[in-house]
């Protein structure tokens, strides 16, 4: 099976990633290895940057047993001219257990998976999704809350590029949140219905999920004062205030600190569950892979 969006996930299998995830998570902390057949070979092909998503997808296959091979995009033979369905034949001659793809044109990972043998896993595709960012998401606000059914997520900033933001707008309801998409006006999607700002979506909520500013998808909209853009629309202590007293924050990562976030807020012990949710991104990664591997 395919893992391209969260729509392609049935409840129980999302039900099984997330218990699979808190066990690889408590085995990882153990210092355990993980449970795949071993001589499996994993493909990584990241069309766009990656610290996060890269790294845990190659750490979790490793602790599975598996073997990764990940193909450097900006010294392959893309930058001679050769075409996404071309790399993915290439790839699929060479017989891979999995593949891993982030691709930069919404629809590009189905695309591949059109062509490929193997399962193929959404790695974030343009502005439609991130699947493996929701479970994620997911599993860090379960394991914190003990549930995820009664809560209200609060998903702030960049809403109209956010693949994240969409993915988890179509997870957490399933689970029985209620999720808030608040920003900048000119930063919203002009189909969403009764959008909110930012300390709407705030009010009262449980979790406060801010999203990067999107540099490289952005000029105008933030110009040469991200300092104001903080005061207006980032996650300030003033503005954590109207969030529920026991309210987390979260965020996908990369942080641009005194942008969207102040980065003493996003250092709190007490409050941010950033670094675990980087922690939870290996082990739901694992559970991805173990049910595409299967």
């Amino acid at each position: 099976m395919d893992l391209l969006s969260i729509d392609s996930l049935s409840d129980e299998q999302i039900g099984t990633i997330l218990d699979r995830a808190d066990v690889h998570l408590a085995a990882n902390r153990s210092g355990a290895s993980g449970e795949a057949p071993s001589g499996k070979i994993v493909f990584n092909l990241f069309y766009e940057n990656s610290t996060r998503t890269l790294m845990s997808f190659s750490a979790a296959a490793h602790r599975l047993g598996a073997s990764v091979v990940t193909l450097p995009v900006a010294q392959s033979s893309v930058n001679k001219g050769e075409s996404l369905d071309d790399t993915a034949h290439t790839l699929n001659a060479m017989r891979p257990d999995a593949l891993v793809i982030r691709h930069s044109d919404n629809g590009g990972p189905a695309a591949v998976a059109r062509i490929m043998d193997c399962p193929v896993i959404n790695a974030g595709d343009g502005t439609n999704e991130h699947p493996t960012q929701a479970l994620l998401d997911a599993a860090t606000i379960r394991s914190h809350f003990g549930k995820l059914d009664g809560l209200t997520v609060a998903i702030c900033g960049d809403i109209r590029h956010s693949r994240v933001a969409h993915s988890n707008a179509l997870l957490l309801p399933r689970l029985g949140a209620t999720v808030r998409l608040g920003g900048p006006p000119m930063l919203m999607p002009d189909d969403l219905l009764a959008p909110h700002s930012v300390d709407e979506a705030i009010e009262g909520a449980d979790v406060v999920m801010m999203l990067r500013v999107q540099r490289e998808r952005l000029e105008e909209e933030l110009g040469d004062a991200p300092g104001e853009y903080l005061e207006r629309y980032g996650l300030t202590a003033e503005r954590l205030t109207k969030a529920s007293p026991n309210a987390v924050v979260m965020h996908p990562g990369p942080m641009n600190r005194g942008v969207e976030i102040d980065g003493a807020i996003a250092d709190d012990p007490r409050r941010s569950l950033i670094t675990q949710q980087v922690e939870y991104g290996v082990a739901v990664r694992m559970a991805c892979l173990e049910l595409v591997l299967a």
